[in-house]
């Protein structure tokens, strides 16, 4: 997080560790404010890497498991980057500043995958630079959300993944009643001081608990190499294109779509815990005999207590058994439904 940012937070009642806004002074609150009413977060749990130059388009579209040439100034995309047995590396959002693309992953793996980008850059007329310190990223969400940003950004789109671009930076529609806000550490203080007196400051992890309930897949350093696209439901929140030329794990994933059966889906799950879940937990079902049946994804603290979850595992396990968090003795997943239809298999 750029230090004069987090400086800034501090300030207004930020209570931060490892870069990221743990919350504003009552965490449960925030929560419950997060799922009811309209709030601000800050979400330095992202980091944002910049592919400039004349080739940064093919490049990207040589890499990537969507269409890069559908970005554009008033498009924003879902993607991945795989390795070469199809498995996810990291999940992207990207949007265009002028001619460059910028991408958005958890910051703890933006390191790694900015150093496996320039591998492929070769001689390739395109450079890879982590912007993280450089960017501030808010999100905000809620019923009011659309008149908090209308004074900063007008019109702004009807379409999901629509952009709207302002002097102030940009806004990405991320979900019905949520926009992420891409700017500068001078604009953010500005756009921080107007936005909270009808939005509520709230904890990084209150977004994460959207991008959970919105059934968006989230790849971290502990679920990188565990999934086909289509096992995290990438293909269904329009993160993979089918008919794009190559790229690594092409293969596998193309043939995941239309050859055979897929026996893996995500699932948006429940767990009553007092002890909080982790990303890449495994799961349990009487099925499969004593070997895990999936694992967990992505995990957030619950408004109403417990955790929510994504959780990756056997669809068949899913349909006929309970299914059980670390052991078959371990808390049962509650499923709830995803705001979107998984295809019959």
């Amino acid at each position: 997080m750029n230090q004069d940012w987090q400086n800034f937070l501090a300030t207004h009642g930020a209570q931060i560790q490892d870069g990221v806004v743990s919350h504003f002074g009552d965490d449960t609150a925030e929560r419950l404010a997060t799922r009811d009413g309209t709030v601000l977060c800050d979400l330095g749990q992202f980091g944002t890497l910049r592919a400039s130059g004349e080739e940064a388009e093919s490049f990207l579209q040589n890499l990537l498991s969507n269409d890069i040439r559908e970005v554009s100034a008033k498009r924003a995309q879902l993607s991945s980057l795989n390795s070469p047995k199809g498995r996810m590396l990291a999940t992207l959002l990207i949007w265009r500043d002028g001619d460059d693309y910028l991408l958005q992953l958890p910051r703890a793996l933006s390191e790694q995958i900015r150093k496996k980008l320039s591998m492929y850059v070769l001689r390739a007329k395109v450079r890879i630079t982590d912007v993280s310190d450089e960017m501030v990223t808010l999100g905000v969400s809620g019923t009011d959300a659309q008149e908090v940003l209308h004074p900063r950004f007008g019109e702004l789109p009807l379409a999901a993944l629509g952009v709207a671009s302002s002097e102030s930076g940009s806004a990405i529609k991320v979900g019905d009643t949520r926009w992420q806000i891409n700017t500068t550490p001078p604009h953010a203080r500005l756009l921080w001081s107007e936005f909270k007196s009808r939005a509520l400051p709230v904890g990084s992890s209150c977004w994460d608990w959207l991008n959970i309930r919105s059934g968006i897949p989230v790849i971290l350093t502990q679920t990188q190499e565990q999934f086909v696209a289509q096992m995290a439901n990438l293909d269904l929140v329009n993160g993979v294109n089918f008919k794009k030329g190559c790229y690594p794990g092409q293969e596998i994933v193309a043939r995941t779509q239309y050859l055979g059966k897929l026996k893996r889906r995500m699932y948006l799950a429940h767990i009553d815990s007092n002890e909080a879940p982790q990303p890449g937990d495994d799961l349990f079902s009487a099925d499969m005999q004593g070997q895990a049946s999936g694992l967990l994804a992505n995990v957030a603290a619950a408004p109403s207590g417990g955790y929510d979850v994504l959780a990756v595992l056997q669809s068949s396990s899913r349909e006929t058994q309970q299914v059980h968090w670390k052991s078959l003795q371990g808390a049962v997943l509650q499923f709830l439904p995803l705001p979107y239809t998984l295809p019959a298999n």
